[in-house]
């Protein structure tokens, strides 16, 4: 019968737990432990950022970087070429093309990779997402920003407007939205590294905003949904950015030499007032850029 031959004894010879587990002697106490081997393969580092596929978006993105934004930096040495530092711009663009082009720039001409920090709705996208962390992108969280900065002394770009800087319309361009609660400037004091404020002009005219659509974006589950003007073009056009003149200018950099790294509590009302500092900076070099321009095709 079947339940018999189940519970028979099972002939031959008896396996023993000695030879199932093989026997491992506790290290001496004076030997070091050999090191873990990384379990990784490829060249994906731990925040998903790979640099062969930085290295094929640098090559397909450098003709429009060069050709069709013409990209041009005043104060690109200002940029440290080693250490952390925080990078900070204003934002725009339904489709922002600040983000790219200034990561292309610092990149390409002081050959340091940067990370962009942004809001984890990319991150959960499909194929976008694994595209952006592939080539630097980051969930925008403190303790990302500090471990780059602090630990990893890598620069970091950030966008202190969030989501509401790309979400301005035509009208509103170039005029900066409020800096949050002025966060990026205590993880800056926190890892002790100093804030680099980037202006940025011509990312408001490469895809302008002419109105949102609040019920769709509710429906998307995204921070907002435009009609672009670059929409008139046709459905490519939805994707496409005008050949906008890009300028950007870096201004000095701001540290703070009299606040300690590392602190558990920081002044509030001094982490507001210098983000409103930096704020009315760049808005400022934004009114003397726009001045100067001559066209928004041909700078």
């Amino acid at each position: 019968m079947a339940d018999e031959d189940a519970t028979d004894e099972p002939q031959g010879p008896r396996t023993t737990t000695a030879e199932i587990v093989p026997l491992r002697l506790p290290p001496v106490a004076d030997e070091e432990p050999e090191p873990l081997e990384d379990p990784r393969t490829g060249d994906v580092d731990e925040w998903g950022r790979s640099e062969r596929v930085r290295a094929l978006v640098r090559k397909a993105y450098d003709p429009m970087y060069r050709n069709w934004f013409r990209a041009e930096w005043d104060g690109l040495d200002k940029i440290p070429t080693e250490g952390g530092a925080l990078l900070v711009a204003n934002h725009a663009g339904a489709i922002p093309s600040d983000a790219p082009t200034i990561m292309h720039g610092v990149e390409t001409e002081l050959e340091r990779p940067v990370y962009g920090l942004a809001d984890h709705f990319f991150k959960s996208a499909p194929v976008v997402g694994t595209l952006w962390s592939r080539t630097g992108g980051v969930v925008a969280h403190p303790d990302n920003a500090y471990r780059l900065l602090h630990d990893q002394n890598q620069l970091v770009l950030v966008f202190p407007e969030g989501s509401k800087g790309p979400g301005k319309t035509y009208n509103e361009r170039y005029r900066l939205r409020r800096f949050g609660r002025g966060g990026f400037v205590e993880i800056a004091m926190r890892a002790g590294v100093p804030i680099i404020p980037i202006a940025v002009v011509g990312a408001e005219e490469s895809m302008p905003i002419l109105f949102k659509v609040p019920s769709v974006a509710r429906a998307l589950g995204a921070p907002y949904f435009p009609v672009t003007a670059n929409m008139a073009l046709g459905p490519l056009g939805a994707l496409i950015h005008f050949p906008a003149k890009f300028k950007l200018r870096v201004l000095d950099p701001v540290t703070f030499p009299d606040v300690e790294p590392d602190q558990p509590r920081y002044s509030r009302s001094r982490i507001m007032d210098e983000s409103e500092a930096i704020r009315q900076q760049i808005q400022e070099a934004l009114f003397d850029m726009l001045r100067q321009r001559r066209s928004v095709w041909f700078g």
